[in-house]
């Protein structure tokens, strides 16, 4: 132990306000130091926030002033000192040091100031997490999980884990990571979808929240090789009901982060009157408004051509709000989803566009209720009747109007965030040529 301590409290920088004017302990790292000759200043950080541990020379032993110079970017140390307010600083507050106890001297730390690409950083991602803008965006995704879970859980959701492990998938296994299960063939998941519909019929209104894979070969900002959905599945829902709960769900979700993320949000940077606009309603636009504005707007699409990124931004970028894009083409959709009684040849379903270029981040729609045109869809996707007889099952054994859509939260990160790709957004990503670390 270099220095003293006796009669204080062991806190962290995120209580520092708690104990102003109080002698404290901190277990922490050395994000940086800079030297004006008879003071050091130490940039300390315990994942809990950045604090100025301010070393005069005059103030302390001769092996605190060493131990303070000899300390390397990362060494890991208890700091006793005194909590002052400083209003220059980012906190509000510094620390006075009077007693340092290194715990390891780091070695030369391979991230420094200067520029780095892309590959090194995400090469040293165990590191790169340490510094304040990743930390800052994996504080806010940490809020946007407890607000999910918070809209859901106080409205009557019940939370249900489906298999990770599946026989077969919502969308055909084109996509999927096969792997074997025994002597049988597996696959890795890529939506809970049809679990939690059987799950609605038991509990009402559900929803998981789990890992998803998708072994497409994109490389594009948006996508992750493995990413976190959130599927919500409401029986007694149609579709008109089920979009209202989206924009609510998605209106909670960025106003709560608005809240509680203002420091985070602040050191990444982002435009927060961006968000504060994300209130309920939404705009809607129906597929055949989407097609006609975009040809306006010199697009070569047809009808019945699906929506890629180019077509999504221009679209959002008419509003500064999410907007619903609804009545999708049947052909272009999944084989679950319900025709429009009124016009069979699009589906009651509606992809959620976020502004400022971050395309869809909800898919969903009103199911299919009825067995026999059910059965016709497995025929005509030529899915294998063993494998889905239990899905069929769900509308033989009392069969109701039900909806439900899915959530892919690094997009929704990405987007609050205003981050540039998906990458950031996760704490370690896979994406098409990164399985390490």
């Amino acid at each position: 132990m270099i220095g003293h301590m006796d009669n204080l409290s062991f806190i962290t920088i995120g209580q520092a306000a708690d104990y102003a004017g109080q002698r404290v302990r901190i277990g922490c790292w050395l994000y940086g130091k800079r030297s004006s000759g008879k003071i050091q200043f130490l940039q300390l950080r315990d994942g809990t926030g950045l604090m100025q541990g301010l070393v005069a020379r005059q103030d302390v032993a001769d092996d605190v002033w060493e131990a303070a110079r000899r300390l390397t970017q990362e060494s890991s140390l208890y700091v006793t000192g005194t909590v002052k307010e400083d209003a220059r600083s980012v906190s509000g507050y510094e620390l006075v040091v009077e007693a340092i106890d290194v715990i390891q001297l780091a070695e030369p730390y391979p991230i420094t100031p200067k520029e780095h690409g892309v590959d090194f950083l995400l090469d040293h991602r165990h590191l790169w997490i340490r510094s304040p803008r990743q930390r800052a965006i994996l504080k806010i995704r940490a809020e946007i999980i407890r607000a999910i879970r918070q809209f859901f859980d106080d409205n009557g959701f019940t939370q249900v884990d489906p298999p990770i492990l599946t026989p077969s998938s919502c969308e055909g296994t084109t996509n999927l990571f096969h792997t074997k299960y025994f002597d049988d063939d597996a696959y890795l998941s890529q939506s809970g979808q049809l679990y939690m519909e059987a799950a609605a019929m038991a509990l009402g209104r559900v929803y998981s929240f789990g890992p998803t894979f998708r072994a497409e070969k994109s490389k594009t900002r948006r996508h992750l090789i493995e990413f976190w959905m959130i599927e919500p599945e409401m029986a007694f829902v149609d579709h008109e009901e089920s979009l209202r709960i989206q924009e609510r769900f998605v209106a909670h979700v960025v106003q709560t982060v608005l809240e509680r993320c203002g420091r985070e949000l602040a050191t990444i940077g982002r435009d927060v009157s961006k968000l504060e606009a994300v209130k309920a309603p939404f705009p809607r636009m129906t597929y055949d408004e989407a097609i006609e504005w975009l040809r306006g707007q010199g697009f070569d699409i047809s009808w019945g051509d699906d929506f890629g990124a180019p077509h999504e931004t221009a679209i959002a970028e008419q509003f500064d709000r999410p907007v619903f894009i609804t009545h999708y083409p049947t052909g272009i959709k999944s084989f679950y989803m319900k025709p429009d009684p009124n016009r069979p040849e699009v589906v009651l379903c509606a992809d959620l566009i976020a502004p400022e270029g971050y395309g869809e981040i909800i898919g969903g729609s009103q199911r299919i209720d009825d067995p026999k045109l059910l059965a016709e869809r497995f025929a005509e996707h030529k899915l294998p009747e063993d494998d889905y007889r239990w899905y069929l099952d769900l509308r033989r054994y009392g069969s109701v109007p039900h909806s439900g859509f899915g959530l892919g939260l690094e997009r929704t990160v990405a987007w609050i965030c205003g981050l540039d790709h998906v990458r950031e957004t996760i704490p370690f990503p896979r994406m098409l040529y990164r399985l390490y670390p």
